[in-house]
């Protein structure tokens, strides 16, 4: 079921036509490097004008970590909905289901440019295993092994109510 002619970059609008994350909580700018079904590399521009710095720390901005982990996420699910035929973000929505682990090694600052590189491990039916490193530069800043399930969006809205 793998898509044939995946791109091999997604701008801004190709992200938005695979996942249904917006401002200010779509954390990617550019999805580059996509080997469909096996791994890709998400892009995030940092900016001191983003919601978090005004409280994370003031006159000190680092992005969080759980946003960084959320990067890799929108990564993964973008490279999720890229790779399969008849997935898009008006059929199927990508959950989070589990962090195994997350290390942070470094800071990322506003002015930053983040490669987050996502990679799958593993996937059973529509159950995805990912490892995720984020750099700045050759600076490994961030790491994580994590899950994630792709849900029809039908049987999503059930869970809802």
């Amino acid at each position: 079921m793998t898509k044939t002619e995946t791109p091999t970059t997604l701008d801004i609008m190709g992200i938005m036509a695979r996942i249904p994350h917006r401002y200010p909580m779509l954390l990617i700018d550019r999805v580059v490097d996509i080997v469909p079904g096996e791994s890709c590399t998400g892009i995030k521009n940092v900016s001191a004008n983003e919601p978090a710095f005004q409280g994370h720390f003031p006159g000190h901005p680092i992005m969080p970590g759980v946003l960084i982990v959320e990067a890799m996420a929108q990564t993964s699910a973008t490279l999720v909905v890229a790779s399969l035929d008849g997935v898009s973000c008006d059929t199927h929505i990508v959950y989070f289901m589990t962090i195994e682990s997350a290390r942070f090694r470094h800071p990322v600052v506003p002015g930053d440019t983040l490669h987050i590189r996502v990679k799958k491990e593993r996937s059973r039916g529509q159950v995805w295993k990912f490892s995720g490193e984020a750099y700045v530069g050759d600076k490994l800043c961030a790491e994580a092994v994590y899950t994630a399930m792709l849900v029809p969006r039908d049987e999503a809205a059930q869970g809802e109510a």
